[in-house]
């Protein structure tokens, strides 16, 4: 497994996991969904199993203080394997931001496992 940062060659792998998760707002337009990954303070990376994209997380970030974590997923092949931590811990130093913030409903015995403190969501703080 590779981590490395968003490229365009990588968005039908990430629109067919958020397909998979019937997640149907950045599918809906692969241009608006490749504008999104490529904003200004955005962090978009990708994990690879040789070209196949097998996970993704994108942050939103001042480059400061504060990030969010806005979207991340991992095939449900790949699951459990240390993807989505390698993810994080890939994508947060590259924000620049102190730590990141995030919702789940899904989630949270995989969040709970950072150092955080738990408020309405988890505040992630990066090594």
């Amino acid at each position: 497994m590779t981590v490395t940062q968003y490229q365009e060659t990588h968005l039908p792998g990430i629109l067919a996991i958020c397909e998979a998760e019937n997640w149907p707002s950045l599918p809906a337009d692969s241009a608006r969904a490749h504008a999104v990954f490529t904003a200004p303070g955005v962090t978009t990376v990708v994990a690879l199993d040789g070209d196949q994209v097998i996970g993704f997380a994108y942050l939103q970030s001042d480059g400061h203080i504060q990030a969010h974590l806005s979207q991340m997923a991992v095939h449900r092949a790949y699951r459990r394997k240390g993807i989505g931590r390698a993810l994080l811990e890939y994508a947060a130093p590259l924000t620049g931001a102190q730590r990141v913030d995030l919702v789940t409903d899904t989630a949270e015995d995989f969040y709970q496992s950072f150092e955080h403190r738990t408020y309405t969501g988890f505040r992630i703080y990066p090594s």
